[in-house]
Formats: C-alpha cells, structure tokens, sequence
C-alpha cells in the first residue's frame, strides 16, 4: 500500500443553520443461540461483494446476510419469484425463528473497528443512529457520483423487506470528541457483538442506552454538517423510498457517524488499469504525456530484486510529490520500466474542465480520467460508467503487484498508480456542491453488513 491521509475541519462556508436530526432505535440482530458463529451471518457491503465471496458466505452460514442484500439470481427469476422476493422471505422467517431478535430498549450502537495498516495498529469508533433523510445541501453532502443500476437494485431491496440492512459511512467533526469518549466508555463493557472477518478487521458493537449519554450525542449532532463517505446509492435509495413510503419512520435511516477528529480515519487510494483498448501504443503514449507531465523512469532487468527495487522507488517517489501538492500517477505498461508523470502545469484543468471548481480539477484522479483516459487514450466518461476499459484496484494488501502482474501477463495493457484522496480535497470539493469521479476514494476498512437491522 502507498500510504494514508489524515484529517482536517469540516465545516459550511455560510452561516445556513443546519440540523443532523439523530436518535435511537431498536435494532434487529442475529441472536448466536440460533444462528450460532456470527461471525459466519454478517457480510461486507453488498457492492465489493466478487461471485466468488458471494457463493463462500452462502455456505458458511444459512443465516449470513448475503441471502439478503445480494441474493444469487436463478434463471427461472420473474416478477413473482426473484433475488429481491426471496430476500424478503429469508427476512420473514429469520425474524419467526427468533434468528434475528429486535433489541428490547432504545439504544445507539457503539461500533468500534480494531485494525492493521502497513504495519501499524488503527482504531475506528463510530456509532450507529437513526438519521432524518435530508436532501443534499449543507447538512449531507454527497462526494462521489451514482449510477442508475444499483439505485435501481437496492430500491427494488427496500420496497420488498421494508428494511435497512447496509450502514450507510457518515463523516462529521467534532473537536471535544463527545460521541467518541461516549464509545471509548461503553467499549469497556461486554459487547453484542464481538467478530474478526477474512482482512483480520476486528468488529464489535456495543450499547448505549444511558438517557445522558443519547441526549449527549443528540445534541453534539444537532449541528453538523456530514459528508457521506460511503454508501451513496443506500442514502440516496433511502430519500426515493422515504418520499414513496407513507410510513412516517421512512423518513429515517440506520447510519454509521464517525468523527473526523480520530486517528483511526484512513482513506486509501484507488488505482486504476485499463485494457480492450484498440491500438495501444506505449511508447506513443509515453510520448504524448510529454506535453503536460515531466516523467521520470526507472528501469529494472530480469532480476526480481531489481523490479522490486525499482517499484519501490516509483511508489516512494509518488509519495514525495504527494506531500509536495503535485499531481503524480505511477505508470506501468510492461517491459522493463516503471514511470511517474508530474503534471506541469495546473492551469492545464482549467481548459480540460472549465466548468468545474478549481478543489475539483485539483484532484489527481480528476487529472487523471480528464487529461490521460480521455483525451490520450480516448476513454470518454460514458466509455468509464459503462467500464469498457477500465478496471478500479483497492489498494489493499498486494494490490500493487496484483495489478503489475496482469499487465505482465498481457491481461491488461496499463496500469496507473494514484496517492489517496486528501480529506481536506474532499471537503472543499463537497463544499463546492461537486462530486468526485467514481471511485476516488477507499476508506479503510468497510463497514460491514448485518451488525444491526432497522426494520420499519
């Protein structure tokens, strides 16, 4: 992995008041004298969940999430018989079983992550409440784009179960860290939840139901300002449902708060690999990203060591320009050299994308799909949504080499390298009322699926 960001503020230029409604609830959770393991019942979100994962959960528990929130889709399936049909039924009779219980008293629900990066050791706290659906404005601010097919998928999933199963990654801040010290005291005690998933992320979920302490929380959100930071196409899903459904707590939806103010936040970067493109030409391309980019090479023989050695000073080099506020992509296209490109001059977005705020055309990813994919290669934003020819690489453990080793094998024809997404970029970009381009940022690790059940 090449690196994380830390944080920064997060607050409305205006002085437009703003009203985070937050409160408790009962939540629905699987209850281990039925269900057994729970660690075998819950799931990643939905999304990163590969045809693969998803036939490994089906198998590791009759009661695991993923018969919900991404049933497997036969080819009998008609409008009476689906995915969406049969969630509801699994979510029926779980419920008549007693596999899923709702919680007796009123409670949010701390829930703290335990995890590994790069060889250090993070905590994440965050606590899980009802939020009042507000329209995107100053109080909710989304940053990434969405698209109509999931929209489309998890509004089908809403309307069958009349249920929320996914949190949706809620970014506030709060400097004197009054939900967070409220968490740290509740973690001392014996957790509902208490699992390890595959990524070694450690997942507990702890209760606060003293009245002090919800009220405390209540009105430390009662005026902030959130940026959702994962799970776009949940909340906005969950706006559509609320404004269809006549049931008055539509209107709410189960959501994960973190606080910008920790040390545990980490967003890592998404790279991006590109292959099907008709008459690729390296060489030509080294030659065209001349014009905008000062690159840099280094080149390695067939020793391991020395390819090794060589991505490892492209990487440490992308991090320098990093902190130095410059615009570099690690570039891989096969052969013998890995290359960096510097953007030369700033200005360049301004052309590229005029329409857009400078916070906006600032961002690498966006000089990268605006000035590379698009105008060199020809990857236009409907080729992107459509992922003709490109692919989006979490950097996660190995993620790198993954990625070196299918452009090697001629899987794909290129690879580029990005840094990770500065918080303070996200902020000013969302401030802007703009949204990043797909897949610029990773926060690390997920929030998983099946931890606490809002059922309306």
């Amino acid at each position: 992995m090449i690196g994380t960001v830390g944080i920064n503020s997060l607050r409305p230029k205006d002085s437009e008041k703003l009203i985070m409604e937050t409160k408790p609830f009962r939540a629905f959770r699987f209850d281990a004298n039925v269900v057994g393991d729970l660690d075998n019942c819950i799931a990643p979100p939905y999304d990163v969940i590969s045809s693969a994962q998803q036939k490994q959960l089906y198998e590791r528990s009759r009661y695991n999430i993923v018969r919900i929130i991404k049933g497997e889709t036969r080819p009998s399936d008609d409008g009476q018989n689906n995915q969406y049909t049969r969630a509801a039924e699994y979510f029926k009779s779980w419920v008549q079983e007693s596999a899923l219980k709702q919680d007796a008293t009123e409670a949010i629900y701390a829930y703290v992550q335990d995890f590994e990066l790069a060889g250090a050791e993070f905590q994440r706290l965050s606590f899980i409440a009802l939020g009042k659906l507000e329209d995107f404005g100053k109080t909710v601010r989304p940053h990434e784009e969405i698209f109509e097919k999931p929209m489309i998928d998890r509004l089908n999933l809403k309307k069958a179960t009349e249920a929320r199963f996914g949190l949706v990654f809620m970014l506030y801040e709060d400097e004197e860290r009054i939900a967070d010290k409220i968490i740290e005291k509740s973690a001392t005690q014996e957790p509902l939840l208490d699992c390890i998933n595959d990524d070694n992320v450690r997942h507990r979920i702890f209760a606060i139901t003293a009245k002090e302490d919800i009220n405390s929380i209540v009105r430390m959100m009662n005026n902030k300002s959130c940026i959702i930071a994962d799970g776009h196409h949940r909340y906005t899903t969950g706006l559509t449902y609320a404004k269809e459904c006549p049931k008055a707590e539509a209107k709410y939806q189960m959501l994960a708060f973190s606080n910008m103010r920790q040390k545990g936040l980490t967003v890592l970067a998404t790279h991006r690999i590109v292959g099907n493109l008709q008459d690729f030409n390296m060489e030509k391309l080294i030659k065209d990203l001349r014009q905008n980019f000062e690159l840099s090479q280094w080149r390695f023989n067939a020793e391991p060591k020395s390819k090794t050695e060589a991505k490892h000073k492209m990487l440490a080099q992308m991090i320098t320009e990093h902190y130095k506020d410059r615009n570099a992509f690690g570039i891989y296209g096969g052969g013998n050299t890995f290359y960096i490109a510097v953007l030369k001059d700033k200005r360049e977005m301004d052309t590229a994308a005029p329409d857009m705020s400078p916070a906006w055309r600032g961002l690498d990813v966006s000089i990268l799909h605006k000035l590379i994919l698009e105008q060199l290669l020809g990857i236009s934003e409907e080729k992107l949504s459509k992922g003709e020819h490109v692919e989006y690489v979490k950097d996660t453990t190995n993620a790198v080499d993954n990625t070196i080793a299918q452009v090697d094998s001629k899987q794909k024809q290129i690879a580029f390298f990005l840094n990770p997404v500065k918080l303070e970029q996200l902020k000013m970009v969302t401030e802007a009322g703009e949204r990043m381009p797909q897949k610029s940022t990773y926060f690390y690790p997920k929030m998983y699926t099946g931890l606490t059940i809002q059922k309306l």
